[in-house]
């Protein structure tokens, strides 16, 4: 199955403190093709240096990143993005809102490659045409 890992799951995934707390959703991760959207390829390294991640966990980030498949941003991705934002703006969805700009781009991710969502994150409940994976 394919799955596109949201940032918290993926940060999580990585931390031996937070794990626990998202276990459930990082097993469903095992035996399925994962993807990243490019917000989170650069939301996690900045995370990384604000917490000040060591070397170790650093190397981690960076083999996770390697054998995951980054969505590229495209002019179809990009559309794609900009009709989500309406849609959840028809229907009053907090997606819309200029504070959720990486959710947008993650969710649309899922949505252009025609993926589930591995999130634990409730901004991405009822968004239209979005399979989430709790």
């Amino acid at each position: 199955m394919r799955l596109v890992v949201d940032t918290g799951v993926s940060s999580a995934a990585l931390s031996r403190r937070r794990r626990p707390e998202f276990e459930n959703h990082v097993a469903r991760l095992a035996g399925n093709q994962l993807f990243l959207a490019a917000s989170t390829v650069a939301e996690l390294p900045y995370g990384a240096l604000v917490a000040e991640w060591g070397t170790p966990r650093r190397d981690r980030l960076e083999e996770a990143f390697a054998t995951t498949t980054v969505i590229p941003v495209s002019d179809a991705f990009l559309t794609r993005c900009a009709e989500l934002r309406f849609a959840c703006r028809r229907v009053g969805h907090p997606l819309a809102g200029p504070a959720h700009t990486n959710d947008l781009r993650i969710a649309t991710s899922a949505i252009h490659i025609g993926a589930g969502l591995v999130s634990a994150d409730a901004i991405f409940e009822d968004v239209p045409d979005l399979d989430v994976t709790h």
